[in-house]
């Protein structure tokens, strides 16, 4: 992991920490294996997100997200700054804006998850496949309030 720095045992085995350093962990993993398709972790969740089913709208995409208005707008604007997405006018309501992945989009996303995959199986090599199934269920259960 990125430090050296051992936490205390008291502070180790809490759960917020070990979230946290999971995610830590896999974004060490799989920001260099984004970084040759041009994209960041972030930037492909965005890409993701919005190739997925129909058109959304960038408040839309950020509610699903949790993210705020403007942050969506911003991380968007890069996007179609690199020719990854297009805005496009809302058939019916003219101040909405749907976002759309473009050839070049599509291309990166699909190559992301693929690279994804590899972060992931990186980051749950330790376990048993099983285990790693069984930490995914239990998490989206988590995560769903279920």
């Amino acid at each position: 992991m990125s430090s050296d720095l051992e936490a205390p045992s008291a502070v180790a085995g809490r759960l917020g920490y070990l979230l946290k350093h999971a995610q830590l962990r896999l974004a060490e993993l799989a920001e260099p294996l984004y970084a040759p398709l041009g994209v960041t972790g972030r930037q492909l969740a965005l890409l993701t997100l919005f190739g997925d089913g129909p058109a959304q709208s960038q408040q839309d995409g950020a509610a699903r997200l949790g993210v705020d208005r403007t942050t969506m707008v911003a991380l968007v604007d890069e996007l179609e700054a690199r020719g990854l997405v297009r805005r496009e006018v809302a058939p019916g309501d003219r101040r909405k804006r749907l976002v759309k992945l473009t050839a070049e989009g599509e291309r990166v996303r699909e190559a992301g998850e693929d690279v994804t995959r590899q972060a992931e199986a990186l980051l749950l090599a330790p376990l048993a496949a099983e285990d790693g199934e069984r930490l995914r269920a239990a998490l989206r259960r988590v995560v769903r309030g279920e």
